[in-house]
């Protein structure tokens, strides 16, 4: 491919992406993961905020291990403008568990339901307050259209959703910008010492809008995200085509 079309295609993906909730931020306006294979994987090679993200989980072990690699996300989007919620019927995080990632568990306002079908209303109105940097919302079923509202609600404050979803009974399609699945590793004690490692886990970008899904396994210690093996990438049907 000439640098000619490369250029006309480069300015086709910056004029197309705002109008699917992708607007292309300041630099100011943008978080490092600390992880550079994995940021290649989105538009721009940067992780996208001012929209919604969905995790899926199957089991204990998972949704411990979503919360842990959530937890990273919230603690890079927090540097940014302070405060976020965190909102369900049935908690699963333990705040004080926080300040491994950096986060002070002052800092987020957890939002208890009495019933599930609640959450979500305080999800859609939190994605509305500019205040917030993240909301993350533990709903287990949500419909296209609902989950449009979420999108549309974080394209129009730029605050960033994460829409933790454990044990759905229906794994259906919805307009978050990414689908997530996060995995524990078993941990390595490190430097020879006994006891539990530092967190492990198998992380899986599912889809992606206008990038390039893959897996990782990454650990968190020393205060970042860092890489065990040689990151996969899923081959999309227009590579395919190109290879033959």
């Amino acid at each position: 491919m000439d640098a000619v079309k490369r250029d006309i295609i480069a300015r086709l993906e910056r004029d197309i992406l705002p109008f699917q909730g992708l607007k292309l931020l300041t630099t100011d306006n943008t978080i490092n993961l600390g992880f550079r294979p994995m940021e290649q994987a989105f538009p721009h090679a940067q992780f996208p905020i001012g929209a919604t993200h969905e995790f899926l989980s199957a089991s204990p072990a998972d949704i411990a291990a979503t919360n842990g690699f959530v937890s990273v996300l919230l603690s890079k989007l927090m540097q940014l403008d302070g405060a976020a919620a965190w909102i369900s019927a049935s908690r699963t995080l333990f705040p004080a568990a926080l300040k491994s990632y950096g986060i002070a568990p002052d800092k987020l306002i957890f939002i208890d339901m009495k019933k599930e079908r609640d959450v979500f209303y305080a999800v859609e109105e939190a994605l509305k307050c500019k205040r917030l940097s993240a909301v993350m919302g533990e709903i287990k079923q949500v419909s296209f259209k609902e989950s449009r509202r979420l999108q549309l609600a974080a394209e129009q404050s730029r605050v960033t959703g994460f829409i933790i979803r454990h044990q759905p009974g229906l794994i259906n399609t919805i307009a978050c910008v990414s689908r997530w699945r996060i995995s524990t590793l078993p941990s390595e004690p490190g430097e020879g010492l006994p006891g539990v490692g530092f967190p492990k886990w198998q992380v899986e970008l599912l889809k992606v809008r206008n990038g390039r899904p893959g897996k990782w396994d990454l650990e968190w210690s020393h205060n970042r995200l860092q890489g065990t093996k040689q990151p996969v990438f899923s081959i999309t049907q227009h590579e395919r085509q190109q290879t033959g």
